[in-house]
């Protein structure tokens, strides 16, 4: 029954936001700029109130990234309007790597699985906004870490089929087992 009423509650609020969507593509509302900033943070909002009262770390991750999205796009048109250019794109970058963080916050606390994952792809978006605001030696990391990253892949490919190998090989009986 509930799982029920929780199929029914999201899908009236995907059906609303759709709905909402399209008739805004063909209906022209004059919305003041300052509200017209807070709807893609609000559809976050909404998405992680969503997963945060039911219980579902499936739909935070949507809200983590929407609300990276909506708070980098309002900060760069609002607080951080003063810096223009390269600097645009750092200040957006580093608002969608802690959305992304958001994902592992919100359900550590609220779902019973974390999603750690979630901390890879955001620390590395807002590793390169930094690197992008600050440049120096964070764009020199950066470059290096560009050069770098095939090593990676192979360490971890060789990680894999080692271990892999370990899961075929068949456990020696020692003396002492039975």
């Amino acid at each position: 029954m509930k799982k029920q009423k929780n199929d029914l509650t999201g899908g009236l609020i995907l059906l609303a936001i759709g709905l909402i969507a399209l008739v805004g593509q063909f209906v022209t509302i004059s919305v003041p700029k300052s509200l017209d900033l807070f709807i893609v943070p609000g559809l976050g909002a909404l998405f992680l109130a969503w997963g945060i009262l039911s219980r579902k770390a499936g739909l935070v991750i949507p809200g983590g990234i929407l609300s990276g999205v909506g708070w980098g796009a309002y900060a760069i048109s609002g607080p951080f309007s003063i810096w223009q250019g390269d600097n645009e794109g750092g200040v957006f970058l580093i608002f969608l790597g802690l959305g992304f963080g958001l994902i592992t916050v919100v359900t550590a606390v609220f779902t019973k699985e974390t999603h750690w994952w979630a901390l890879i792809p955001g620390g590395i978006i807002a590793f390169v906004g930094i690197s992008i605001l600050f440049g120096g030696a964070f764009m020199s990391v950066l470059a290096f870490a560009g050069k770098l990253w095939p090593v990676i892949l192979i360490l971890l490919g060789i990680s894999i089929l080692v271990n892999a190998n370990r899961e075929k090989m068949p456990k020696e009986k020692f003396a002492g087992d039975k």
